[in-house]
Parts: C-alpha cells; structure tokens; sequence
C-alpha cells in the first residue's frame, strides 16, 4: 500500500524546493554521496504507509543516532565505482595475454588511459568491499532493531560468498599489479557485479541513516510513535514548522469523535503555517524520519492532499474560483474511495463571493464531516459558518489563532485557541498604513 499524494501537495509543504537548502529536503539532504543523494530524494516522494516499513526506518535512524555512527566511507570513491561498473563491453575485457610489452611502455608514458580508469575502478571497489565487511563485523548489535539486523544479515551474506571470501585477508594498500587488477575486474565487472551493486544499494541507506541521524541531533527533532489500534487518532505535542526561526509549536489532537478542524483567526495570524508545519509532520512521520515535535503517537494515513498555495490556470481558461472547484472534486473523489486521508483547505472558496462562499463552506465542510475516517483541516475567514455548522455536525473542533491589540498595533501570538474568532482587524491595519491618506493627497 502507498501514502497517496500529488504535485499540489509536494508544492505546498516546500517538500522540493530550488536548491537552495531551504525546502523540507534540504534540511536533511547532508549525504556524502550521489547515491545516498538519490536514495533519500525517493524516500521523499514516497512516504510509507505500513507500519513495519515505517518501523524499520525510524529504529534504523535511531540505532545510528544513539551511537553516533558515522559514514565509514570516503565519499570519492563511489563516483568511480558506479562509472566503473557501468562499462560491461566485452572489449573493455582485461586479460593477462595483453601484459606484453607495447602495453608496458604505454603505461611508462602514461598512453594507455583505459587501462589506468579501469584500474582505479578495480582499487575503489576493492576498497569499498574491504571496508563495508569491517564495517558490519565492528558495528555491534547492541540495540539494533530486528529489521536492520535482517539487512545487515543480507549484507554479511553477500560479503561471505566464495567470490568475496578474499577480501577478509586482502590488503588494499598499495596499487595492484598487472595480473591482480585482471583477476578482480573478471569477478566485479563479470561475475558478480548484480552483487556489488545491491552492496552500493546498501552503502546509501547507511549513507542516508547517518545523515538523517545527525540531522535529528543537531535540530531538536525525535521520533514519532506508530498507533496501531483499530481507531484513527493523532496526539502531537510542541509541533513547530522546521523552516521559520525561532517558531512557535502547538499540540494538536484528532481522533474519530473530532475529525474536523475549522481553523479561524486573522490574516497573518498564522493560519496557513499552523496547516503546513501539521502537514509536514505527518509527511515525515510516515518517511519513518525525525520530526520537529516534542511527542507524537499516529495512526497510519493512506494519504494527503492540501490546498494552500493553489495558481489560476489561466493556459485552461481556469478561473482561481474554478481551479478552487477542480481541486475540491479531486480531492472529494479520493475521500470518497479511501479512508484515512488528510485533507486541507487553507481559505476555502476564497475566489467567489461572500453570499456564496458562505454557503459552499457550510455545504462542503458538513459533507467532508461525515467522512469520519478522514482529517480534515479547513480555514476559511466566514467565521458566521462556523455558529451554523455547530448546530449541524458533533464532530468538528473550532480553533483558531487569536490577535492581540497592542494600542492600535496587531500582535501574533501564533498559539492556537478553542473556539472561532471574533478579530475583525483588516480596516485597522489598512488605516495604520495610510493607504486612504495616500489616496486622498
């Protein structure tokens, strides 16, 4: 089973961002090698959705945490080696009759450059291999999860088998002669080179586990708790937004009895970043990756859609109002045929008018309500649809993000709230910047 997203949302939450660091996987993008670079990348737009595969990572992450594991490899090596095993022409084929003695002057003048890549190939991989058997036989299982001890087992297998018996007792110091350098490429390019690629696979999940494991050190980030009960629950505490300095967290907690959340408060309350930072912890939650919370206990999601940063297509004629109607029947189909989705909504119908917009909003939320299953996350500024939707539905919970008037200065405090807003600051604000005094001089 996958955790079912889309472009939309990746979007939204800055899961990718333009390669500036600052984005969702920047902050652990600190691999040491392309490999490991890539493997993370489709960690990052594949969630989990089992509770073993999420298991797996979270205590793998952790066992190298704990004991402050670094990567064992020098990350120059592995460039070489992937280059080296992708050339598998049989022409390439070294073989002892060509150490004659046109081949000898040409590697005095340094002429025979394919024959030196290849022995450089032959040198890292061999390295590699000497270093990935020491590094199992030291690393010591001592709090290591039963997942990670099956890899590691997968791993010692294939370091054991005749090919590779060698490597306990070889000697990769020094560069390798003639004959030697023909005996190893015959066995990494030819005879086992599926093997050393699955080896290099391995590489970059420890690769992937070190960096991640540093990551959640350095930045305060634990652990979430997987909730394997029958009941669909949430429980976070201290959830902050890992891309804004010095942010605020909030708890949150969603079960089945309050699966609804309709979110109030004032512009730059902080509405939209309380729904990203609880969208990108359930994201990474479901990586089986640290998150930026205190505590947190969840029940498996199949999925998430948000609408937050949602573009007019004005290449389809799409009006924002109709993009805002597309996006919601995509979203209403996939609740429709699924449980367990985390939808939200930031400002819902904002494109049409008042009169219709209230009623839309009543009409959808209502609806979305009864998917009890489901997390629905809605903001919207009509607040008057909320005193409606009380008498209606049991199960929506009423928060909101309160401003506080310092003189006539609005402040933020960015705390979420029970209950529905009653700030109605938009003319003050409008008045401290002086926009009518400007148009009227």
């Amino acid at each position: 089973m996958s955790f079912k997203t889309d472009t939309q949302t990746i979007n939204d939450l800055r899961i990718f961002g333009d390669n500036t660091g600052k984005d969702i996987f920047g902050i652990f993008n600190k691999t040491r090698t392309g490999g490991g670079a890539k493997l993370l990348k489709d960690m990052f737009s594949y969630p989990l959705a089992t509770a073993s595969e999420i298991e797996y990572r979270v205590n793998s992450i952790r066992f190298f945490m704990k004991k402050k594991i670094t990567f064992p490899f020098s990350s120059v090596i592995f460039d070489t080696i992937e280059f080296y095993l992708s050339n598998t022409d049989e022409r390439s084929r070294l073989t002892v009759q060509e150490n004659n003695l046109k081949r000898k002057l040409d590697q005095m003048v340094g002429a025979d450059v394919e024959y030196q890549q290849l022995q450089q190939g032959v040198s890292d991989t061999l390295h590699f291999l000497i270093g990935l058997d020491k590094f199992i036989l030291n690393l010591g299982d001592e709090g290591m999860g039963s997942a990670l001890k099956e890899v590691l087992k997968k791993v010692s297998t294939l370091l054991n088998k005749d090919p590779f018996v060698f490597i306990k007792n070889a000697d990769g110091a020094g560069k390798l002669n003639f004959d030697k350098t023909v005996q190893y490429d015959e066995l990494f390019r030819f005879r086992s080179r599926n093997d050393i690629l699955k080896l290099l696979r391995y590489a970059y999940e420890i690769d992937v586990f070190t960096a991640v494991a540093d990551v959640a050190g350095s930045e305060n980030f634990t652990f979430g708790e997987v909730n394997q009960q029958a009941e669909n629950s949430i429980d976070i505490e201290g959830m902050f937004h890992p891309l804004v300095p010095n942010a605020v967290s909030n708890d949150l907690k969603i079960d089945e009895d309050n699966n609804m959340i309709f979110l109030t408060g004032a512009n730059m309350a902080g509405k939209s970043t309380f729904m990203k930072t609880f969208c990108i912890v359930m994201y990474l939650a479901h990586m089986g990756f640290p998150i930026p919370v205190s505590r947190m206990r969840f029940s498996i999601q199949h999925g998430m859609f948000t609408t937050i940063n949602l573009a007019d297509n004005l290449n389809m004629g799409f009006s924002h109002f109709y993009a805002e109607v597309k996006r919601l029947k995509k979203v209403a189909e996939a609740v429709n045929n699924n449980e367990r989705l985390i939808v939200v909504f930031d400002e819902l119908f904002r494109g049409t008018n008042v009169k219709d917009a209230y009623e839309a909003t009543i009409a959808v939320v209502e609806a979305f309500a009864t998917k009890r299953k489901c997390t629905f996350i809605i903001s919207t500024h009509i607040i008057e649809a909320g005193e409606v939707l009380k008498e209606r539905s049991n199960n929506i919970r009423y928060l909101y993000l309160p401003t506080i008037m310092n003189s006539d200065m609005p402040e933020y405090t960015y705390m979420i709230k029970e209950g529905i807003t009653e700030d109605r600051h938009g003319m003050m604000i409008i008045q401290n910047e002086q926009i009518l005094d400007i148009l009227k001089a």
